[in-house]
């Protein structure tokens, strides 16, 4: 199982709004087949490990491990579970169960009513954790959501006062790159509209290589210039003004239902103090990633508050990354 989440993970960034499963099998205590899942609209990792194997007449003494519960319904892709037992694979392990409606049992009793052997649990708990994007978007009905931010030493995010209109850089460079490494694996990236209108920014991942994400933009009132670098051609941007906030929920909340509605899973948000601070007091988090700069401004904008301890501080080139992930 641990080799069916290594698999997984090589599918982060491109398989979403799907999860991304990895599947290995095993025959007579030898892998014979793996696979993971493609990007959305390909095949599901248990098809792609079904494929790899060079003899299908094996597949009837092998054992099948998968990261989650094979789908049982007709999607972009037919039922996993009708192609498992047409090869008449005896034995499947399961690291957790799907919570889709479409599929959430379903799948482990269709195996079981055709014969087959099922074991579901095995390393639940990382396969889980692997599986967060999904499980949060399936269980909580919201994007899996990672705020992120730069800060001095002193606690501020931004200058009192800027002297040009380009953005002021509290990290370092190989902090930098990693965030845009961060936007290749998330499926959107969220900002409110001060931050385009100080800053101006792409929010592409124009340092490393990797797709760009989904472009979120808070304009309540539909006053953005068009001409800001966030209505580009470089990547989808959807805009979110009153007419899909209406005010009759908190506005993380209403964020929140519409990008689910949008069948988005997973979002960075990068937005100034008062757009990441609305989504802490409304508990709509799951991991903030703040980095800290050696750099002191003496006064400035003051960052938001957690209320909550870092949990792991990593360095990054010349700034400390802190991690920190929502118990509540």
């Amino acid at each position: 199982m641990k080799r069916c989440i290594a698999l997984a993970i090589n599918g982060l960034g491109s398989t979403a709004p799907n999860p991304m499963v990895g599947c290995v099998i095993v025959h007579k205590d030898r892998i014979v087949g793996e696979g993971f899942t493609s990007p959305y609209g390909g095949a599901h990792a248990e098809v792609n490990a079904i494929n790899s194997v060079a003899d299908k007449t094996i597949l009837k003494q092998s054992t099948l491990y998968v990261t989650l519960e094979p789908c049982s319904h007709f999607g972009k892709t037919p039922p996993c579970s009708d192609l498992i037992l047409s090869h008449g694979i005896p034995k499947i392990v399961i690291g957790c169960v799907d919570p889709n409606s479409k599929v959430s049992g379903r799948g482990i009793e269709r195996l079981k009513a055709n014969g087959c052997e099922v074991i579901v649990g095995v390393e639940e708990t990382a396969c889980k954790t692997h599986h967060k994007r999904f499980l949060t978007f399936q269980t909580k009905k919201r994007p899996y959501i990672i705020l992120k931010w730069a800060k001095t030493k002193d606690g501020f995010v931004a200058p009192k006062t800027k002297k040009t209109k380009q953005p002021v850089w509290i990290s370092g460079l190989k902090a930098r790159q990693l965030v845009h490494q961060w936007r290749s694996e998330e499926q959107a990236i969220l900002v409110g509209g001060n931050t385009v209108l100080e800053d101006n920014p792409s929010l592409t991942t124009r340092h490393v290589e990797g797709k760009n994400p989904t472009r979120i933009v808070i304009d309540l009132h539909n006053n953005l210039p068009r001409d800001r670098a966030v209505f580009n051609s470089e990547a989808r941007t959807i805009v979110l003004n009153s007419e899909n906030l209406n005010g009759e929920k908190p506005l993380a909340q209403e964020i929140c239902d519409v990008l689910f509605d949008q069948n988005i899973i997973s979002v960075i948000v990068e937005g100034g103090p008062k757009t990441l601070q609305g989504f802490i007091d409304e508990n709509l988090w799951d991991e903030a990633r703040v980095f800290q700069s050696n750099t002191n401004f003496g006064v400035g904008v003051k960052g938001p508050q957690m209320g909550c301890n870092v949990s792991k501080k990593i360095r990054v080139g010349q700034d400390h990354l802190e991690l920190t992930f929502n118990s509540k």
